[in-house]
């Protein structure tokens, strides 16, 4: 069984929801219109990133050590995913205007900026 996806192959839009569930052992289905829980939308990258933070209890100092990296670098991507989990839940929406002055005040890289942008 795949992983569910999490953009639209057509349309590259995240605006999806899972509309029939059914059970594997009695074969009970269910339709309606559910949510994708929003860490199912996130990249393998950053599910990556989450399973060795908690490997390394909350760490971002053994992960950098375990890593090769900065602390500042393991920071850096720590914030991006927030701002990526925040957006995909919709708990802190932001605007164009939100990510254009974070790039402005150098708080994200202009990949980032674009990719947030990609996502409004």
């Amino acid at each position: 069984m795949g992983k569910i996806i999490a953009k639209c192959p057509s349309c590259n839009s995240s605006k999806l929801y899972v509309e029939r569930i059914k059970c594997d052992h009695c074969h009970t289905t269910f339709d309606g219109k559910f949510d994708i829980n929003p860490l199912l939308k996130l990249a393998e990258e950053e599910l990556s990133f989450i399973l060795d933070f908690v490997k390394c209890s909350g760490s971002l100092k053994e992960m950098a050590t375990k890593q090769g990296v900065s602390y500042p670098t393991l920071r850096n991507q720590l914030n991006q995913l927030i701002e990526n989990v925040e957006a995909i839940g919709g708990t802190d929406k932001q605007s164009k205007e939100d990510i254009l002055k974070l790039l402005e005040d150098g708080k994200i890289s202009a990949k980032d900026a674009a990719k947030m942008l990609r996502k409004l």
